[in-house]
């Protein structure tokens, strides 16, 4: 028996905050400069809050002064779809497992890593330390902070 969409909605509002909840299933976005991770660099792997899909790592996060954490690729592949909302064209990005949206990428990120800007809200990522990975299920990772 598979759970209604009534029953997941419940079950994401039990697990996520409010904030969370509107962000990754209502495509809100959380304040600028206001996320946990706007301003946070200790190294580790970034996750999907909802699913624990790994999404990005450390490595390529950077401050782009945007107001949210800004990483110039991800560690997976994630959905793309075109969005035309507040009267501009860009392209919103979402996780696959969960599909929770998770930000926007943009072309205007350093040109010497590829050129792309991937904004992500705080309120969509759950953050692994480097140190927790292993233990968490994550150990295939490490290689990567070599």
């Amino acid at each position: 028996m598979t759970d209604s969409k009534a029953d997941v909605k419940a079950d994401l509002q039990k697990k996520l905050t409010p904030l969370q909840y509107a962000v990754t299933q209502n495509g809100a976005t959380e304040p600028p400069f206001s996320g946990t991770y706007d301003a946070f660099y200790e190294p580790g792997l970034y996750v999907d809050v909802i699913s624990g899909e790994p999404l990005f790592t450390s490595l390529d996060k950077y401050d782009a002064g945007c107001g949210w954490p800004a990483f110039t690729k991800p560690v997976a592949k994630l959905t793309q779809k075109r969005d035309r909302s507040l009267m501009m064209e860009r392209t919103e990005v979402r996780s696959k497992v969960a599909d929770a949206h998770l930000g926007h990428v943009f072309t205007d990120g350093p040109t010497d890593k590829g050129g792309l800007r991937y904004c992500i809200n705080s309120a969509a990522l759950k953050f692994i330390p480097k140190a927790q990975l292993q233990a968490a299920g994550y150990g295939a990772y490490l290689k990567l902070f070599d």
